[in-house]
């Protein structure tokens, strides 16, 4: 069966829960494929180890050496690939390693990168870093550009996004920005496709070259493994499993069985954050110490309309912004919170919050204009639960005082 065959005979859930599954032998299999821990692989003849280095094709899973991957990434591999209705994926111990792998294995001196100004913080850092250094030149738009083809040159290689933005959460016309870097030459377009994790979104199907996903979040969902992912279309898999390679980039067999068992229940986890989302937001849009809530599930979300068009449900990742004046009250606010942990992730079991500033991780917007925000990661715990302790920690804050000038 095909993959255009099975979207259109089974359901996501299915596909998670059947797909990636070893074979029978002798009439019997393990439910999940064996985690297979290899770096050397010992072949039974010199000719075997020739047939098993010429697969076909440059980018083919090649079990001959453990940087090349193992049957337990493949599977993984596998998966995820059904999932974002790529061609192939390639895996990453991290989120942030599956980014520099494109950005290092696809850029050249001289080319042009434009970049979302609501990219994941740590990008600039990489940018800034090792792009930069190597004559790799970049701007920043704006997610509200409405003419993105004048932002490019004759330089530009690749257009890099992210959909929704980090902590505001606007959405990206990923569709016509693939319009746009297409009809202009050979640029590509790389989407930051995390927050749907391949679930209830799927660039590739809207233009995008490649789709990044940071496998540690909903993927893996239990906060106890580092992943990232990169899918990619049939013209572009074969550039980016070449660079996987000279790079020496690889991840361990125990890491993608972790990946592996906690996406059989994504289509179970995935909309259950989101129904506590939805409620949490609800309740914050009306509270008089939220200036606003930035969701794109939210009907008077200025994101609403292509939200409902395009995506097939929603994270339980949102920020909300306090009243603006009182730069003291969002660290105040969560440290009021008793069931939400303070945590630099998100996507897993618990419930996180975190104080966002948008100061040194933008270019184009600093915030200013804006109350303070917090990054809201909601979890499987009861809503109602949520709630109070929500209203709880606002009630607590109004009574927190500023600290003194200078201290």
């Amino acid at each position: 069966m095909t993959r255009d065959e099975k979207e259109t005979t089974v359901g996501r859930g299915t596909r998670l829960v059947h797909g990636a599954r070893p074979p029978y032998v002798d009439g019997r299999r393990p439910v999940n494929p064996p985690v297979v821990r290899a770096a050397t692989v010992d072949f039974a003849s010199m000719a075997d180890m020739a047939a098993a280095q010429q697969p076909g094709s440059a980018g083919a899973q090649s079990f001959t050496y453990g940087v090349r991957g193992t049957p337990t990434g493949f599977a993984l591999e596998d998966l995820i690939t059904d999932l974002e209705n790529g061609h192939g994926t390639k895996l990453y111990s991290s989120g942030l390693e599956a980014i520099a792998a494109v950005l290092l294995g696809f850029l050249h001196p001289g080319d042009h990168l434009l970049v979302v100004d609501t990219v994941y913080a740590p990008v600039r850092q990489l940018l800034d870093r090792f792009l930069h250094e190597r004559g790799i030149r970049y701007d920043f738009y704006s997610p509200r550009e409405t003419d993105l083809a004048r932002l490019l040159q004759p330089t530009t290689r690749m257009i890099y996004t992210e959909t929704p933005g980090s902590v505001t959460m606007e959405l990206q016309d990923i569709a016509g920005i693939a319009a746009i870097a297409h009809a202009h030459g050979d640029v590509l377009v790389v989407c930051d496709n995390t927050w749907a994790s391949g679930y209830c979104y799927r660039p590739l199907e809207h233009g995008a070259d490649l789709s990044i996903v940071a496998g540690t979040k909903y993927l893996g969902g239990h906060s106890d493994v580092l992943m990232g992912s990169v899918t990619a279309t049939a013209a572009t898999f074969e550039a980016l499993h070449e660079a996987s390679v000279l790079l020496g980039l690889a991840v361990s067999a125990d890491d993608c069985a972790l990946v592996l068992r906690g996406a059989r229940t994504l289509h179970i986890r995935y909309p259950a954050h989101a129904e506590r989302a939805l409620r949490l937001a609800d309740w914050l849009n009306a509270c008089d110490q939220v200036a606003a809530v930035h969701y794109p599930p939210l009907p008077d979300s200025p994101d609403h309309a292509r939200w409902r068009a395009e995506f097939d449900g929603a994270a339980g990742l949102f920020s909300i912004e306090l009243a603006p004046g009182v730069a003291h009250r969002a660290a105040a606010f969560v440290d009021q919170l008793e069931l939400f942990g303070r945590g630099a992730s998100w996507g897993g079991f618990e419930s996180l919050a975190l104080p966002c500033s948008l100061q040194d991780t933008r270019s184009l917007e600093t915030g200013a204009d804006r109350g303070p925000l917090v990054r809201l990661s909601v979890g499987l715990e009861d809503p109602d639960d949520l709630i109070d302790d929500l209203s709880r920690a606002l009630d607590a804050t109004r009574a927190v005082t500023p600290p003194a000038p200078g201290s």
